[in-house]
């Protein structure tokens, strides 16, 4: 049985979308299409159509991306939150995208507001890597500490960026950079230390310091939305802590398009904190599957259909 006080929300990134999601729900649940439905009004385009039926190359382009992962979260949530009532968990988090997901989840934001905030995002974020082309790649394997070394060691060999991006789970990291800096980083890492390194269909290097070209931009985006304090407690990627006030919210966003997700570090203050049920709100069981690697005790709810909610509602 769930548990609000045990239990913590929370809301993938990008990597989770593929063609068809949020449809099942939205054929059950009148109140998940109609967000649908609203978010096609707001950006004057058929996301749904987008996320049901693609194309994939046009759905996975961050532009499309994070507003479809975005509403597609939002969907699920409000059919869960039909069949669960009153019910509001201790913590809400997001991984990366995924944050502003539970800032609108917990009220700290409007659906509206969340929804032109990512579009905006992705538009930027696709801009930094036009103009700053870049990449990511996953090393599989490798400790955060040894890998930090080596991404120091290529950034000062050729001049340029490379650093951990995202710390999901013991044994896999991303790094994110400079194409040159991400080829010798990989280099090190195959070539003196035995591990894995897979370089990832993306042309931007997110959480790095190639964004910062749309900071300024972006921050001014984030500066322009009316935020309130959530009825949730939600822990932020960057600062690994609780975020509640507007200014810490701000301060959150806007440092998150430079700095590492620190997913593993965040799923742990969780669990220090008695969470042991994580339900995982949008598409996909990419979050899951960390949660798995980080403590097989915890239990992980995937809620991205309607056999899910009528699952978790019946437990």
């Amino acid at each position: 049985m769930l548990n609000p006080d045990t239990t913590a929300f929370v809301f993938p990134g990008q990597g989770s979308q593929s063609i068809g999601m949020g449809y099942d729900l939205a054929s059950n649940h009148p109140s998940a299409k109609k967000i649908f439905t609203k978010a096609n009004k707001i950006l004057g385009l058929d996301l749904s159509g987008l996320c049901w039926e693609g194309p994939k190359a046009k759905l996975d382009d961050t532009y499309n991306t994070q507003p479809a992962l975005y509403t597609c979260s939002m969907a699920v949530l409000t059919a869960l939150q039909e069949k669960l009532g009153e019910f509001t968990p201790a913590f809400a988090a997001g991984h990366s995208l995924g944050e502003i997901s539970a800032l609108a989840a917990t009220g700290a934001m409007t659906f509206e507001d969340g929804l032109k905030l990512v579009r905006e995002r992705g538009r930027l974020m696709r801009l930094a890597g036009e103009n700053n082309p870049g990449g990511m790649a996953a090393i599989l394997k490798m400790g955060s500490t040894r890998l930090m070394e080596i991404c120091k060691q290529a950034s000062q060999e050729t001049g340029l960026y490379v650093q951990v991006a995202n710390d999901n789970c013991p044994g896999q990291l991303v790094i994110s950079g400079d194409n040159i800096a991400l080829d010798r980083a990989i280099d090190l890492v195959v070539n003196s230390e035995s591990c894995k390194a897979v370089r990832l269909p993306i042309s931007i290097a997110a959480h790095s310091p190639l964004m910062s070209y749309i900071s300024d931009e972006y921050n001014n985006a984030v500066h322009s939305i009316v935020f309130s304090r959530p009825n949730t407690k939600i822990v932020g990627n960057v600062s690994v802590t609780h975020i509640n006030t507007p200014d810490e919210i701000k301060k959150e966003l806007g440092n998150q398009l430079t700095a590492p997700v620190r997913w593993r570090e965040t799923i742990e203050y969780l669990l220090g904190k008695g969470v042991t049920n994580f339900v995982e709100i949008g598409t996909g069981k990419v979050l899951t599957g960390l949660l798995r690697r980080i403590d097989r005790k915890a239990s992980g709810h995937v809620i991205d259909d309607n056999n899910a909610i009528s699952q978790i509602v019946s437990a």
